[in-house]
């Protein structure tokens, strides 16, 4: 079968192979892959060494069951998953990491939810209830801010939504934001909440802006920059910087996830479609930020 698997001598690291099919164990079954999602993190897999050359990449999926453990879903089932190997033809998913997608949900939008979303509900759970509070999201215009941004709305939360420039802030007022900033300069109210996708300077900033009592959970570093606090920043009122990993089964979340899609209380914003093949063109279209949402491939 076709897949998409590492190799540091190509383009972004990455090459179409042809590898062998996968076969399920227990409690995991066999998709037939439709549509698989990018994600920065697939990116720093390929290039850093965290896999070795020839193992295939990604990890959002969403396609249609072909055998399994007969506890999970019958062939023919459409399922969303989180899956290692997900830019493949066909994949081995656990039985806990993948939900059941309706007929009225697309998989293309389905195949965006998994590393996305499934982060940005972890980290506004972990906050606590958001009713009333501030939450301030950087690096709104991506893949998990564009979630973050919508359910800390779905959750009554006062959103303020940062971006690195207007351009890529364009929408977001209308996913759910209250405000929208170029960088945090001007915001001189404390936030309860930060869910922050930046790391670096932005980092040191917003963990400034936090009130007592407020939590940032630190969920990407898309700048690559590191984070240097200045004498005493960690004395004072009691606050929380939070560490962040999408690890364990999410079934649970997906099932939300997919809820809330199917009730068009959550958009899914794909900002960039195409083949397999054309994964370089994606890699680099994610690393220069010019797309706004998901990049999601055509299996």
């Amino acid at each position: 079968m076709r897949a998409l698997v590492v190799d540091p001598t190509a383009p972004q690291a990455v090459r179409v192979a042809e590898v062998d099919e996968p076969v399920p164990g227990p409690r995991q079954v066999l998709l037939e892959v439709n549509h698989a999602a990018l994600n920065r993190g697939d990116l720093n897999d390929a290039r850093s060494g965290r896999l070795p050359p020839g193992a295939v990449l990604g990890s959002d999926a969403a396609g249609v069951v072909l055998r399994g453990d007969d506890s999970g879903p019958a062939p023919g089932t459409r399922v969303v998953a989180m899956a290692s190997g997900a830019f493949a033809e066909r994949i081995v998913a656990d039985i806990g990491s993948l939900a059941v997608v309706p007929s009225t949900v697309d998989l293309a939008q389905a195949a965006a939810l998994p590393v996305a979303g499934v982060a940005a509900l972890r980290a506004l759970r972990a906050a606590g209830p958001l009713i009333g509070r501030r939450v301030l999201i950087t690096g709104a215009a991506g893949g998990v801010g564009r979630f973050a941004v919508q359910l800390a709305s779905i959750g009554g939360a006062h959103v303020v939504a940062v971006v690195g420039s207007a351009a890529r802030g364009e929408g977001l007022k209308e996913l759910g934001a209250d405000e929208v900033r170029v960088g945090l300069d001007g915001i001189d109210s404390p936030v309860d909440v930060v869910v922050e996708n930046v790391g670096g300077p932005l980092l040191v900033a917003a963990w400034q802006l936090l009130a007592p009592g407020g939590s940032l959970q630190s969920v990407g570093w898309t700048s690559g920059e590191p984070a240097v606090f200045p004498p005493y920043s960690t004395i004072g009122p009691a606050k929380s910087l939070i560490s962040f990993l999408n690890d364990g089964e999410v079934a649970s979340e997906l099932s939300t996830l997919v809820r809330l899609v199917q009730e068009r209380e959550l958009q899914v914003e794909i900002g960039w479609r195409g083949p397999l093949e054309k994964f370089a063109d994606a890699a680099e279209a994610l690393s220069d930020r010019r797309i706004n949402g998901k990049a999601v491939l055509d299996v």
